[in-house]
């Protein structure tokens, strides 16, 4: 899943969402994601999803 489709699911702008992304940097970069990635792996949009609160079924 991109970014950009996680943050039209949030309901926020993708600046927005790129500097949520920036609080998490540690965590992401430990999962192997840098902040250039555009395409997340499972893993990740599990993360994000559970931590930002994104419904991600409406997919």
């Amino acid at each position: 899943m991109y970014k950009s489709e996680l943050a039209k699911l949030a309901g926020v702008s993708n600046r927005t969402f790129r500097r949520y992304l920036a609080t998490r940097r540690p965590i992401l970069t430990a999962m192997g994601i840098s902040p250039f990635t555009r395409k997340l792996p499972p893993q990740a949009v599990r993360f994000i999803s559970e931590d930002y609160c994104i419904d991600v079924s409406k997919t």
